[in-house]
């Protein structure tokens, strides 16, 4: 019971927290990483609120191709567009719909992994295109979802993807409200 007791602060008199004016230098990176479920959910509902209140969101998926539910309800929403990276959702420039497109009719519950050295052009493709869409001024809220995989696999550089972090505010990207999530099952510097 002790712990239930100091999960939360008790206020007993009003807080205000007031910011700076200038909003050019806000920026976040949030970093979701550890091993079972949750990472990926946790950034869905964080793109949820965003677009609940007026953000746009880009969520680019390395290493998944298929359908899955969050696939299906970004459709519902203007604001919110997924892409995803895996081998094979960019072969022939396919789109996907089911996993029954990817020649998996016998079974649409299925996943099937490809060996990492056929995944890393699509990753290489997919880190192209996260500097062109924060370069865009488009979106608030980027989404790299499985990147920390993909870096851990050694299918795309940290230094690479760290330039493209910092150097956001040098291609123009819309300074006021922006934010960069990462997943995957390690955290990566």
């Amino acid at each position: 019971m002790y712990f239930l007791e100091k999960m939360v602060t008790k206020l007993k008199k009003q807080v205000i927290v007031e910011g700076e004016d200038d909003k050019s230098k806000l920026g976040l990176v949030q970093i979701y990483a550890g091993d079972g479920k949750g990472k990926t959910t946790a950034s869905l509902g964080l793109a949820l609120r965003a677009i609940g209140n007026g953000f746009k969101v880009y969520m680019i998926q390395f290493l998944k191709s298929g359908s899955t539910g969050e696939l299906i309800s970004s459709k519902k929403f203007e604001d919110f567009k997924i892409v995803q990276y895996g081998v094979d959702a960019l072969k022939e420039n396919k789109i996907q719909k089911t996993l029954g497109d990817f020649g998996l009719r016998d079974d649409k519950t299925k996943f099937i992994f490809e060996p990492d050295i056929k995944e890393k052009e699509s990753c290489e493709k997919a880190l192209q295109d996260v500097k062109e869409i924060i370069s865009s001024k488009e979106y608030n809220i980027v989404i790299l979802d499985e990147i920390n995989c993909a870096l851990d696999k050694g299918l795309i550089k940290v230094a690479d993807v760290v330039e493209i972090l910092k150097n956001h505010g040098k291609t123009g990207y819309r300074p006021l409200r922006h934010r960069y999530i990462r997943t995957g099952d390690r955290r990566l510097s």
